[in-house]
């Protein structure tokens, strides 16, 4: 993963505004599989991802993530999973959110914040949360499937 991107430059992806790039149905992953939805700004200028994922074996375990310029992790909520062990030591537990920080990565964890993420098991609603968390305005039409 390229550590390229200032923090300022980072931040400011995270805020761009991100539109679907299709109006096409897509469906969202059952266990095991996953999906990456291409997002734009709204000038498109910047192209985006949206990567969905489900574990093959624990079904309440899973990823959502943000990133910019192919390689560059912006925002991932990780649920159903394992804790997670900063740079620092600290232990954080799952669910857990990583935010793209300089010199970093997405190595750093934080709890979620319980004001944007209103209920962490419910995936559906966790995957909501977390689009307009990375300000996906106009977001991709999905079809839910198994996906819960």
């Amino acid at each position: 993963m390229s550590l390229l991107v200032t923090q300022v430059e980072a931040d400011a992806l995270l805020a761009m505004e991100k539109h679907r790039t299709t109006t096409e149905r897509l469906r969202l992953p059952d266990g095991g599989g996953s999906l990456i939805v291409l997002l734009e700004s709204v000038d498109r200028s910047e192209p985006f991802h949206l990567d969905i994922s489900r574990s093959r074996i624990n079904l309440a375990k899973g990823k959502v993530q943000n990133r910019a310029r192919m390689t560059i992790i912006l925002a991932r909520i990780d649920f159903g999973g394992a804790p997670h062990r900063n740079p620092d030591d600290v232990e954080v537990p799952c669910p857990h959110i990583h935010l793209y920080r300089e010199g970093f990565g997405d190595r750093w964890a934080f709890a979620v914040p319980s004001a944007t993420f209103s209920d962490t098991t419910d995936h559906w609603q966790t995957l909501n949360d977390f689009m307009r968390f990375c300000n996906v305005t106009k977001p991709p039409y999905f079809d839910r499937g198994l996906f819960t």
